[in-house]
């Protein structure tokens, strides 16, 4: 009867597996009802649109590039940071400011990583989920961790059915009833997979689905209108919106000065894009 310790084993895996994705779906679900809240008809702010992209380095980019483009800060292609106005116009850029530090000059990495785990980035990140906009925390990679289990589940279930055809058997159970026995663990996992793949919404890190859809929206914009760029939340400055947006949403590799590129490639790697 070894055999049905194997089983149990596989009714097992395919139980708990199958019962935390239940309960991450929920979870997720809970939170998609909360987004389906937030007005689609928001214009998302610069940093409001890096945030949801890329995350709080993102933010650090953008407001360290932004304040560049306006010669208020020189970086460098060597990778340093310096700054010329001491004088921010936002909170983020005051935090840059204060990153690089009372001598004015710093390494660009090292003021990009402070400026990320700045309190001005923590709180527009809470604002945004308040709002539905942002993931919440654990909520996206939960389901995604609950789907591997289930993956893992059916592989264990297989391998579990496997064992118990090939050990000798002291009983007379036909191999086709011990077969359909692993058959049931195996086609609940599989069909849990299944409603997953249809049914779970896709998650990014950092945008929930009602910010998916105003980024798209954002996008879309940026798209019809070029360099032109009106209306896109925090910036103003004409041309320079169209970049900014570009780099909200698609990161450094967007930008088209090589040497404003170059001196992000210096950044330690944990934040590279």
């Amino acid at each position: 009867m070894f055999w049905v310790l194997l089983l149990l084993l596989a009714w097992g895996f395919a139980g708990f597996a199958c019962t935390r994705l239940c309960l991450a779906a929920g979870r997720a679900g809970a939170a998609e009802r909360a987004a389906a809240t937030a007005d689609d008809r928001h214009e998302l702010t610069l940093y409001e649109a890096a945030y949801l992209s890329g995350g709080p380095a993102r933010v650090a980019d953008l407001a360290m590039v932004r304040m560049a483009r306006q010669r208020r800060l020189l970086l460098a292609h060597t990778g340093w940071a310096t700054v010329v106005n001491p004088r921010g116009h936002d909170e983020m850029e005051r935090f840059v400011i204060a990153a690089v530090g009372p001598g004015g000059q710093s390494r660009i990495a090292p003021v990009r990583a402070a400026a990320a785990r700045s309190e001005a980035i923590r709180h527009l990140g809470d604002r945004l989920e308040h709002a539905g906009l942002a993931v919440p925390a654990g909520s996206g990679s939960d389901v995604a961790s609950a789907v591997r289990l289930v993956r893992a589940a059916a592989l264990a279930v297989l391998v579990l059915a496997a064992t118990a055809l090939l050990l000798p058997s002291d009983t007379e159970l036909p191999l086709l009833m011990a077969c359909l026995w692993f058959l049931l663990p195996l086609l609940l996992t599989l069909g849990f997979l299944l409603i997953a793949r249809f049914e779970l919404r896709p998650y990014t890190r950092w945008a929930s689905p009602a910010g998916q859809r105003l980024l798209g929206a954002l996008t879309a914009r940026r798209d019809r209108e070029g360099a032109d760029g009106d209306g896109f939340g925090a910036d103003r400055d004409g041309g320079e919106s169209g970049l900014l947006t570009s780099l909200a949403t698609r990161g450094i590799r967007a930008l088209a000065e090589p040497e404003l590129r170059a001196a992000f490639n210096h950044r330690d790697q944990p934040w590279r894009e």
